[in-house]
């Protein structure tokens, strides 16, 4: 074991519950360390329902395109936590490595002394302390949860503020209704630093648009200020300062154009300067792993044989939304069979996550979610998709799951098979395949 492995499973044990959203215990261990978040790098705050670590890694490829150095903060983790933190280097980041994701964690441990704080929080300050303690030229630093109290908000003078998609996710925590979603996000929103979102619904950007003009904050709204949309397989992006003719994004799907859209946005007027060329090369050369990522090797994928392999981590009915989208347009151009196969965890929506794959899909098979303690029951969640309209059965692992969409396709059109429903699961599989995120 990895002794971070063993450190944060120790931090766990410091507050009784996994998530409970507030400031105060950051605010306290910030002052603590001697308040590392106001000597951090600029700063680029990202909150939203969905895409926001895919805006994330296009700003990363951009900015460092442009030979920017980059620290970059995102949760969760797919295989280990040090994907987590990224540190900024001249010639492109790299994870935190252990002995120094250790020795801030250990850090941040001492000074805590024990008072009550829930992981996140914790390790959120040891990201900071880190990137206080390590040059870069910009931060980026996404939400975990929310926003308005989420352990990253103790940023109070960011660059710009990011907003992308909102939908629903998380109710729990952040109410039921989309505009109590978008107060809770637009709380990342500071007195006059501009914020840039993607396009929203009318009710979420009439949110977004009376927090920005309570604090002075300039608004950039997408598809008021700034346009981004597809046309004739690339990417046009407008706004006040002119047009970009750009290159499709690497990232599949129609939705990526709106995150590369904002993305560009967000950097455009954030005051950096970048030029069009590190745009373009950033388009064409961002990662960002289980967002409709093809498994073409690997283990998984030799297992596959002549099945095609998608994997994505998302969740919530928004995204089942933008995938489903993405499958059929794959579909449209080269016509597969779609077999999904789906892990999911207890707090999310599995109905509304499956719905836009009915018609599309010919069969779910539904597995267990390794490494969290919050998976669905495979054969509940089958029924799930059974009332979403879907053929479903339950099956105890993905191995198998692969072994019956071949079996199934007998001598056949070689099916498109997409792994989906749950960052841990996606996880899990990159881990089986031998290919974790770089």
């Amino acid at each position: 074991m990895e002794r971070s492995t063993a450190i944060l499973e120790r931090l766990l044990t410091l507050h009784p519950k996994t998530i409970d959203l507030s400031l105060e215990r950051v605010e306290r261990l910030m002052a603590a360390l001697g308040h590392p978040e106001r000597r951090l790098p600029p700063v680029i705050h990202i909150a939203g329902t969905n895409g926001k670590g895919s805006t994330t890694a296009f700003m990363r490829a951009m900015l460092e395109a442009a030979g920017r150095s980059v620290h970059v903060y995102t949760s969760p983790h797919l295989v280990r936590f040090h994907e987590r933190i990224r540190l900024g280097a001249a010639g492109g980041g790299r994870f935190v490595d252990e002995d120094a994701l250790a020795e801030a964690l250990l850090d941040v441990e001492r000074i805590n002394a024990g008072a009550p704080i829930t992981q996140f929080e914790i390790t959120t300050a040891a990201a900071l302390r880190l990137f206080a303690d390590h040059p870069a030229d910009v931060a980026l630093i996404e939400v975990g949860l929310g926003g308005r109290l989420d352990a990253t908000n103790v940023i109070d003078a960011p660059l710009a503020s990011v907003i992308t998609p909102i939908s629903f996710d998380h109710e729990k925590f952040l109410g039921a209704t989309l505009p109590e979603i978008a107060a809770e996000k637009a709380g990342i929103v500071k007195r006059g630093r501009p914020v840039v979102s993607a396009p929203q619904p009318e009710a979420v950007a009439a949110v977004i648009e009376a927090r920005a003009a309570r604090l002075g904050a300039p608004l950039i709204l997408g598809n008021r200020d700034f346009v981004a949309h597809a046309e004739r397989g690339r990417l046009v992006y407008q706004d006040e300062q002119g047009l970009l003719d750009l290159p499709p994004p690497r990232l599949i799907g129609r939705h990526q154009f709106t995150n590369a859209g904002t993305a560009v946005a967000a950097l455009r007027h954030a005051g950096l300067g970048l030029p069009a060329e590190a745009v373009e090369t950033g388009l064409v050369a961002v990662e960002w792993p289980a967002r409709m990522q093809r498994l073409s090797t690997g283990r998984l994928a030799e297992r596959a044989g002549p099945i095609e392999l998608w994997l994505d981590g998302g969740h919530n009915p928004g995204a089942g939304a933008v995938i489903a989208e993405a499958m059929a347009d794959l579909e449209e151009r080269v016509p597969r069979p779609l077999v999904l196969i789906a892990g999911m965890l207890v707090t999310k929506d599995p109905v509304g996550f499956f719905r836009p794959f009915a018609g599309l899909a010919g069969r779910v098979y539904t597995v267990p979610v390794e490494g969290s303690d919050a998976g669905r029951d495979p054969a509940e969640l089958a029924e799930a998709a059974r009332a979403a309209g879907l053929p479903a059965e339950p099956v105890e692992d993905v191995a198998a799951a692969i072994d019956r969409v071949r079996a199934a396709a007998g001598d056949g059109t070689a099916p498109r098979v997409l792994i989906c429903g749950s960052l841990y699961l996606a996880g899990t599989v990159l881990a089986q395949n031998g290919t974790p995120p770089r």
